[in-house]
């Protein structure tokens, strides 16, 4: 969010597991001058030893391009109780990307969307599991006056239509044989009823009081053996004439509960039902009230329960009474517990047990009845592969491969990884490359498919392939590790870094920073080792290093044995350095360092947070904007920080209330500098200027250090910029570049611009590229200001440094449509769009399909760039338009 601070950064966060790649001595001790070396033959033999990239248990449609248009065309035309399961498709689809946040937003749609009690209960539970550890934004927002609705259990049993079960089974005209008032005799009580109105209850009891039936003519009949005690009879009775349940206990309504279940009374079980529901507060309730649910076939009882459960997600899959619930549920109990979204309920149990034990039983139980709930074509491609994976990381290998072979013939092509693995397994690769081959020569190959390739190839052959692979999708991890120990094992270090390098300027993949610690011990460059391994524990407190035999923290103890110790002074002096050379990483380790012992926690973790966002890790920035919370040294401190949480989430206008409430205890920067920002991003209104440069003006006035004034300044002379007034904006810039302000170079640039010399914004951005050290950004802002050749440069350099950044990608395939090269444009997108969801590659690609006539291509990149963005006017616009002239 913060877009007004940060530049836009294409690196995702990585999952946080261990990796088997360190080498560093395991002895308690220095580390002497030589070890690095005197180790290195077998150190880097163990490196080699590198695990085969996972075989991930994600739905990985060949074309997602594809998929996502199908998805939103069946939106355009479903029946709305069709739109949560496409959604949840959608959200699958996105995951398998990696792309974190529009999966949230699809599963935020399959809530919205939701057309049953039971959808409602399942996507708001999945979204309560996703937004784990942000359950202190729903607190403030509730500060705020404000309720966060997925976070909220549902009163759902007031919404549930009770139908017809209240009908009558008896008119007052018929002639009833017996005494209008019949005594139920349970052991030695005598319980009376008006025959007419118990008879009323159902077609049972009505043929038993006034039928055939002998009791018909009995005033007194034996009911001992029903199961039922004097007062649940003396209740049903009441409930005969009023039809409402008196105050009972829980076990007294079990009691009704099965009488109406024995005898068909279908509106004493309703009742009953929902009186149960409102009993159900804790997981025991809801396990003792779910095996009576299920075995009563009670649907309002067994939600009621569910969401309890739900709720408690992932902590309730420990308990194994309730895992027993789950995996032991016949088709029939499924309906009863979720009616008919069992498929949505055991993707959620399924994701939340994999991420804590891909190869545990429950997993293996939740996946089973995963694939029997799976209806179409689709889920079952995604049921069978996630089984087959989680079969094949047991080592299950017999069972793994009927389902890899299912899940690929079903249509899922990701699935031959999985095949190709078990036949090498067997010590057949020439049969695993011949899989490969086959599913590579039917299409346009994809970067994953050279890189499992290489696995069965050695030599040169494998590193072709491996190129290939990194080509095709740069944000493959393995194809750079191995290269880089490959370089590492023939004593090529400065190499290896560089090529390591190579991907940590884009993404912040830990193992990739364990392989980096690596190399700088090699070079016996502890300090930089330190910097890797500190920044590591950043992002990951609990990391294991070396197969995860090793703590990180152990690890780091070591290497500092050899670092000169800093300061407080130093590592200010260190922090300032590294902020102004735009070295986030370097920023990290520097903060790392200062937490263990300086007293100002909450500014630092905050200041972590700020570097966390600028390296797209927006989890682990939000986990640290909460420690800065939880370590504000005063309530105004407080107040800003919660004000930041509420922003990065979404929430602008509860953000500047907490800004304002800061103010209104102690003028201070950062309560001036959140209200500036929060209100320059709520409002559109031009006159809100004047109040933003008010408010950053009062900012500068108080106490702060040079970091942050830095930034005010920056973001002071953005708006004087936009509001025209360049002389105040070139002043703002030059004063935030003298305290250290690098990126401020960026703003006086555009100055420059703005003032038509060309020139001098080159030479700005060129001074920014010397000085930061990710400018990926810098080259591609640069290439702005220069011709056309040494704009074909500066991209190129930026797709070299970044291959995320997607202007470098349109600028070509521009260039390319303005050369008549309709062909080799829409190639230049393609590329791009093969690894990374972006609207602007698909919304330009469809423009193109759309100019050389090709209209069901060009509406195909439509509705998938929708599914990126629904409600991007011009993409909007340019759908309705191609969709208007398909045949």
């Amino acid at each position: 969010m913060r877009k007004l601070f940060f530049s836009e950064s294409a690196c995702k966060e990585t999952k946080l597991h261990s990796a088997p790649h360190s080498w560093l001595p395991l002895e308690r001790g220095s580390l002497s001058k030589s070890s690095g070396h005197a180790s290195g033959g077998t150190s880097i033999e163990s490196l080699m030893k590198m695990p085969e990239p996972a075989v991930l248990p994600h739905f990985k449609p060949a074309d997602y391009v594809d998929i996502l248009a199908q998805i939103h065309e069946e939106l355009e035309s479903c029946p709305p109780d069709e739109k949560s399961c496409l959604y949840l498709l959608q959200f699958q689809v996105f995951r398998g990307l990696g792309e974190a946040k529009l999966s949230r937003r699809s599963l935020q749609s399959a809530w919205e969307k939701a057309s049953t009690i039971h959808e409602k209960l399942i996507f708001g539970a999945w979204l309560k599991y996703e937004k784990k550890g942000e359950e202190a934004i729903s607190d403030l927002l509730s500060s705020c006056g404000k309720c966060s609705q997925e976070f909220r259990l549902l009163d759902f049993v007031s919404q549930v239509s009770t139908g017809a079960h209240d009908m009558s089974y008896a008119e007052e005209s018929d002639e009833f044989r017996g005494s209008t008032v019949v005594h139920f005799r349970i052991r030695d009580d005598m319980i009376a009823c008006d025959r007419r109105k118990l008879a009323a209850l159902s077609t049972p009891l009505y043929a038993m009081l006034n039928g055939g039936f002998r009791e018909s003519y009995l005033e007194v009949i034996d009911m001992s053996r029903n199961g039922i005690s004097p007062i649940g009879m003396r209740a049903i009775s009441k409930f005969s004439l009023s039809g409402r349940l008196p105050y009972l206990s829980a076990d007294a309504i079990l009691e009704m509960l099965d009488f109406a279940n024995k005898f068909c009374c279908k509106g004493l079980k309703d009742a009953c039902e929902r009186k149960l529901a409102s009993f159900v507060s804790s997981r025991q309730d809801a396990i003792d009230f779910m095996e009576c649910a299920l075995e009563l076939g009670c649907s309002i009882l067994a939600a009621s329960c569910l969401q309890v459960l739900l709720n408690e997600l992932p902590e309730c899959l420990n308990d194994e009474q309730v895992v027993r619930i789950f995996s032991s549920a016949n088709k029939q109990q499924r309906l009863t517990m979720v009616g008919n979204a069992s498929f949505s309920l055991y993707c959620l149990l399924s994701e939340v047990s994999m991420s804590t034990n891909p190869t545990s039983d429950v997993t293996l139980s939740f996946l089973e009845k995963l694939v029997e709930s799976a209806s179409d074509s689709r889920q079952k491609q995604l049921a069978l592969h996630q089984l087959a994976c989680t079969r094949f990381l047991r080592k299950d290998y017999a069972e793994a491969e009927p389902l890899f072979s299912a899940a690929f013939s079903a249509g899922h092509l990701y699935s031959v990884v999985g095949l190709a693995r078990l036949t090498s397994l067997r010590g057949n690769k020439h049969f695993a490359l011949k899989l490969l081959d086959s599913v590579m020569s039917s299409r346009w190959p994809l970067g994953w498919m050279y890189q499992e390739r290489a696995l069965y190839l050695d030599g040169d052959s494998k590193l072709e392939n491996l190129n290939k692979a990194t080509e095709l999708d740069p944000t493959l991890t393995y194809p750079y590790m191995f290269r880089a120990a490959s370089l590492m094992k023939r004593q090529s270090v400065e190499a290896a870094l560089m090529e390591i390098n190579r991907i940590l300027g884009f993404k912040l993949v830990l193992e990739c920073l364990e392989l980096r610690f690596c190399c700088y011990l090699a070079l016996e460059d502890y300090r930089a080792a330190l910097c890797d391994v500190q920044a590591i524990l950043t992002l990951a407190p609990d990391y294991r290093m070396i197969g995860g035999r090793v703590a990180a923290k152990q690890l780091r103890m070591l290497v500092l044995e050899n670092v000169e110790q800093s300061t407080t002074a130093d590592c200010w002096m260190q922090l300032y350095d590294r902020w102004s050379s735009v070295d986030d990483i370097g920023s990290l380790s520097v903060i790392y360092q200062m937490l263990e012992s300086d007293t100002s926690k909450g500014v630092l973790y905050f200041r972590q947070s700020l570097l966390l966002l600028r390296l797209n890790c927006p989890e682990a920035a939000m986990r640290s904007l909460q420690l800065a919370r939880e370590h504000a040294a005063s309530d105004h401190e407080r107040l800003v920080y919660e004000g930041w949480i509420l922003y990065d989430t979404g929430h602008c206008e509860e953000g500047l209330q907490k800004a304002e409430a800061s103010i209104a205890i102690q003028r201070s920067f950062e309560a001036f500098f959140l209200k500036a920002y929060a209100l320059a991003d709520s409002s559109l209104d031009p006159s809100t200027s004047a109040t933003v440069v008010s408010l950053l003006e009062d900012a500068l006035r108080c106490p702060s250090d040079r970091l942050r004034k830095g930034q005010a300044l920056n973001n002071l002379g953005s708006v004087y910029v936009d509001c025209g007034k360049l002389d105040l904006a070139a002043e703002c810039y030059i004063n935030a570049l003298k305290i250290g302000h690098t990126r401020a170079h960026q703003g006086l640039a555009r100055v420059h611009f703005l003032r038509n010399n060309r020139t001098g914004a080159y030479d700005e951005m060129t001074k920014l590229i010397e000085k930061a050290r990710n400018n990926a950004s810098a080259y591609e802002k640069r290439s702005e200001y220069c011709d056309r050749e040494l704009t074909k440069a500066d991209l190129q350099m930026v797709t070299k440094l970044d291959p995320l950044r997607v202007y470098p990608y349109r600028y070509r395939a521009a260039v390319l449509m303005d050369n008549h090269k309709e062909k080799e444009a829409i190639e230049e997108l393609t590329k791009a769009i093969a690894f990374k969801a972006d609207l602007n590659l698909l919304h330009l690609r469809a423009a193109f399909h759309e100019h050389i006539g090709d209209i069901s291509s060009a509406l195909r990149d439509c509705r998938a760039a929708l599914s990126v963005d629904p409600n991007h006017q011009e993409m909007l616009e340019l759908h309705h338009r191609v969709n208007s002239q398909e045949p």
